[in-house]
C-alpha cells in the first residue's frame, strides 16, 4: 500500500467525494426496489462510460458489471442497488420521493462507494498502475435474494478469482471496518405453511377440522421443537411474520397460512433444515385432522469469509486507515446473497462503520429512519480500491 497510494486516494477524494455524496443522495431520493433499479442502473452505467469503461448490462434484469485493467484473473468488487419496500420517515433534504420505497439498508452508499472506487481504479489503469484486472459488479435485487444468482447466470463471476464487498453497519463508528474470518452472516430462508380442512361452524369444532387451532399449534410448537432437534450452537431460528385464516368469528375457515423466515449460522444444519421443518409441521398438524403443505424457499446460505481474504481486508484497512480502524465483528443472523459468490470463489465481506462517533441513538438497518454518516463513503472507497490494488499471489 504505502504513502503513495494514501496520497493518491486523498487527492482523488478531494476532487470527487462531494460528487459521490451527491450521487448517493440522488439514489436515496429516488429509490428503486428489487429488479426495478432501471434509473439506478442507467446512472451508474453512464458515469462509468464517461470514465472510459464499458459497462455490461445484465441481460434479463437490472444491474451491470464493468471490467478494467489487464486481462487475466479478476478481483471482483460488489455493491447492491435495490431499496426496501417501505416509506422513508427521515426529515432530510434527500428523503425518498418514491412512496413505499426507501434505502434503509445502505445500498445507495454501497453503490456510490463502488462507483468511486471504480473511477479511482480507472485512473490507475490508464496510468498502468493496476496489478491485475478488476470487475465492478453493481448487483440488483439483494433484498429479494435473487440478484447474485442473476449476476452469476450472466457470467458476472467468470474469470473472477476473489470477491469482496462492504456492508454498512450502524453499530460501528465511521472510520472503522469490521472484519471476521468464517461465517459473517447466516443462512436465511423463507417458509410458508398452508393448512386445509373442510371448514365448519365454531359451535361444532369436533365435526370438522379446526384450521385456526392447528395453525396456533404450528406457530408455537414448531419453533419450540426445533430447539430440541438441532445443536443449539447452530443458531437455527424460525420466526413467523404473517398469519392469515378466515374472516368470520363464528366460522372455522377451510384454509389458513403462516409464513416466516428460517435463519441458521451453521451451513450443515442449514442444509438439513427443510427436512426437519417438514417433519415437525406434519407431526404437529396430524392430530387435528388438517392437511399441511410446506413450501420452503432456500434464499441464501451463510456468507463464509475465507481466512486469507478476511486477513487481506484487515491488512489493507490497517495500511490505509491505521491499525485502530480494524475491528472484530460478530456473526449476524441477517441473510446476504453475496454468499452465493463465496460458494464459487474465495473472498470476504466486511462491515463498514456508518455511525457518527458519540451518537446516542444509532438506529438499525431496515428501519425507515436509517441513515449513515456520509464520511463512510470515502472510507469505503479507500478500502475497496486498496483491495483491488493489493499484491496478488
Amino acid at each position: 500500500m504505502g504513502d503513495n497510494l494514501t496520497e493518491a486516494l486523498d487527492a482523488f477524494l478531494a476532487r470527487h467525494e462531494t460528487e459521490l455524496i451527491e450521487f448517493r443522495r440522488d439514489l436515496h431520493a429516488h429509490p428503486e426496489t428489487a429488479n426495478a433499479e432501471r434509473r439506478t442502473t442507467r446512472l451508474v452505467a453512464d458515469r462509468l462510460a464517461r470514465a472510459g469503461l464499458r459497462p455490461v448490462l445484465l441481460p434479463e434484469t437490472t444491474g451491470l458489471y464493468a471490467d478494467l485493467g489487464p486481462e487475466g484473473p479478476l478481483v471482483a468488487l460488489r455493491a447492491d442497488l435495490d431499496a426496501l419496500p417501505m416509506d422513508d420517515e427521515k426529515g432530510v433534504s434527500y428523503r425518498s420521493t418514491t412512496p413505499g420505497a426507501c434505502h434503509a439498508c445502505g445500498h445507495d452508499a454501497h453503490t456510490a462507494i463502488l462507483l468511486g472506487a471504480g473511477l479511482f481504479l480507472a485512473e490507475r489503469a490508464a496510468a498502468g498502475l493496476l496489478p491485475g484486472g478488476v470487475r465492478l459488479i453493481f448487483q440488483p435485487a439483494e433484498e429479494s435474494a435473487s440478484g447474485a444468482k442473476a449476476v452469476i447466470a450472466a457470467g458476472g463471476l467468470d474469470s473472477v478469482r476473489q470477491a469482496f464487498a462492504l456492508h454498512c453497519d450502524p453499530r460501528l463508528d465511521v472510520g472503522r471496518i469490521g472484519v471476521r474470518a468464517g461465517a459473517i452472516t447466516a443462512a436465511c430462508d423463507r417458509v410458508k405453511v398452508t393448512l386445509t380442512g373442510p371448514g365448519g361452524h365454531t359451535a361444532r369444532p369436533h365435526l370438522t377440522a379446526d384450521v385456526v387451532y392447528a395453525l396456533g399449534k404450528i406457530v408455537t410448537e414448531v419453533p419450540a421443537a426445533l430447539t430440541r432437534r438441532v445443536d443449539p450452537r447452530a443458531g437455527l431460528s424460525l420466526v413467523w411474520g404473517h398469519v392469515n385464516a378466515g374472516s368470520a368469528p363464528n366460522a372455522i375457515p377451510d384454509e389458513g397460512t403462516v409464513e416466516g423466515t428460517v435463519r441458521c449460522l451453521d451451513a450443515d444444519v442449514w442444509r438439513s433444515a427443510v427436512a426437519i421443518i417438514e417433519d415437525l409441521v406434519q407431526s404437529v398438524a396430524a392430530p387435528y385432522g388438517v392437511t399441511a403443505k410446506v413450501e420452503y424457499l432456500s434464499a441464501v446460505p451463510p456468507t463464509v469469509n475465507a481466512a486469507a481474504s478476511a486477513a487481506l481486508i484487515a491488512n489493507v484497512t490497517a495500511s490505509l486507515l491505521g491499525p485502530e480502524a480494524v475491528a472484530d465483528t460478530p456473526q449476524s443472523l441477517g441473510g446476504e446473497d453475496f454468499a452465493w459468490y463465496l460458494n464459487l470463489v474465495p473472498g470476504a465481506m466486511a462491515r463498514l462503520g456508518s455511525r457518527t462517533p458519540g451518537a446516542l441513538v444509532a438506529g438499525d438497518l431496515h428501519q425507515p429512519t436509517f441513515d449513515i454518516d456520509e464520511r463512510a463513503i470515502g472510507v469505503g472507497v479507500r478500502v475497496l480500491a486498496g483491495l483491488a490494488l493489493a499484491p496478488r499471489a
